[in-house]
């Protein structure tokens, strides 16, 4: 049986040289081109697979503002598990910390045995009168702190929501005083007013003097004036005790100090540094009273 194979051809001459042979596979191309291709139908997505892909992407939007969040948590985290230190002078500051937060600035100027002299510079506060008539009561104690806090984090006319800062300082309020009208000048007698306390957080300094205004009435924003001040650092808890019997001690050693003398009127101050739940012995706790330069 004989198997017939059809001819085969072999073109031996190029394309280029063949121009009708050309024009013609151009043609075809073309032809194919121009030919629509058949419409495709569109996908309906059901209820259920849009509701997924909803989920899908607010579970992605949700995981990267959680991730932020954490960032910023741990952020503020590390300044308290990994505080700074004071230079010590025993070894009860030695064992204290201070959160790694913004803080007043001072230079030391002399140390004594028992206390030393700073000249700080000068600082913002937001300070509000404490309710009763002690300085550390718990209750009293955390309401005022409350309505700093509020204003620190946004209650304010421009709702800034500004950096925390340490120390929170306490202090024995003073009345303006009374004023009697003489020739020249004009004389203020102040006054103490022993059942009164004030609490005051320190303002961050980026902002200075442009600060955003409280909402609050009770808040009051004030500066603070270059000072010197005789200092006595100490751990543990503060009572009103605690604190009277300290000042009394700090008052008797400046008597002996042949540099400077406590300022006439000024009301002991406490400064305290650390969050509520830093152990007692790690808690640095400073007590201070305004001084100045004995007359030569």
């Amino acid at each position: 049986m004989l198997l017939h194979q059809a001819p085969m051809f072999t073109c031996t001459t190029p394309l280029s040289r063949n121009p009708n042979r050309l024009t013609a596979t151009i043609s075809m191309a073309a032809d194919r081109a121009a030919v629509p291709s058949p419409p495709q139908r569109k996908r309906t997505v059901s209820a259920l697979e849009a509701r997924i892909s909803l989920v899908a992407a607010l579970a992605a939007q949700a995981s990267t503002v959680s991730q932020r969040l954490l960032l910023d948590l741990a952020t503020e985290t590390a300044k308290y598990v990994f505080p700074k230190q004071f230079e010590a002078r025993t070894l009860e500051e030695a064992l204290m910390s201070v959160p790694d937060l913004e803080t007043v600035k001072f230079k030391v100027l002399s140390r004594r045995d028992q206390y030393e002299i700073r000249e700080v510079e000068p600082y913002f506060i937001a300070e509000v009168t404490m309710p009763g008539k002690s300085g550390f009561d718990l209750n009293g104690a955390s309401q005022s702190f409350n309505v700093l806090a509020e204003y620190l984090f946004g209650k304010n006319t421009t709702k800034e929501k500004m950096e925390m800062t340490t120390p929170v300082f306490t202090r024995k309020a003073q009345s303006d005083g009374e004023k009697m009208e003489m020739t020249t000048p004009v004389i203020t007698k102040r006054v103490e007013n022993e059942d009164k306390w004030q609490m005051s957080f320190v303002m961050p300094s980026k902002y200075g003097a442009n600060l955003p205004l409280p909402k609050d009435p009770s808040v009051k924003v004030k500066e603070v004036p270059k000072k010197l001040v005789a200092v006595v650092a100490f751990s543990g808890f503060v009572t009103d005790e605690e604190i009277k019997q300290r000042e009394s001690k700090l008052r008797e050693a400046l008597k002996d100090d042949r540099q400077f003398q406590v300022k006439q009127g000024t009301s002991v101050e406490v400064a305290q540094y650390n969050p509520p739940f830093t152990l007692p012995f790690q808690r640095r706790n400073e007590i201070s009273l305004e001084v100045e330069s004995k007359e030569e």
